[in-house]
């Protein structure tokens, strides 16, 4: 049983599994952190941006093609 145990502790089969399931679990962290972020700053600025919209107005623009003159 010693004999199994020492061997399989210098055993390095499966390691390098391991080691990409941690270097993904990081990067769907970071982008779970970014995208919270870009989100939140995103929704403030949005509403910022419908304030100022609602406060205005757009006048409408008419034009009048039977007096222009031929050329």
């Amino acid at each position: 049983m010693i004999k199994f145990i020492k061997n399989f502790r210098k055993d390095e089969d499966g390691a390098v599994t391991v080691d990409w399931v941690v270097l993904t679990a990081a990067i769907v962290g970071l982008a779970a952190v970014a995208y919270t972020s870009i989100g939140q700053g995103t929704g403030g600025l949005s509403e910022r941006i419908g304030t100022e919209i609602s406060g205005t107005t757009v006048q409408d623009i008419t034009t009048d093609f039977s007096s222009t003159s031929g050329g």
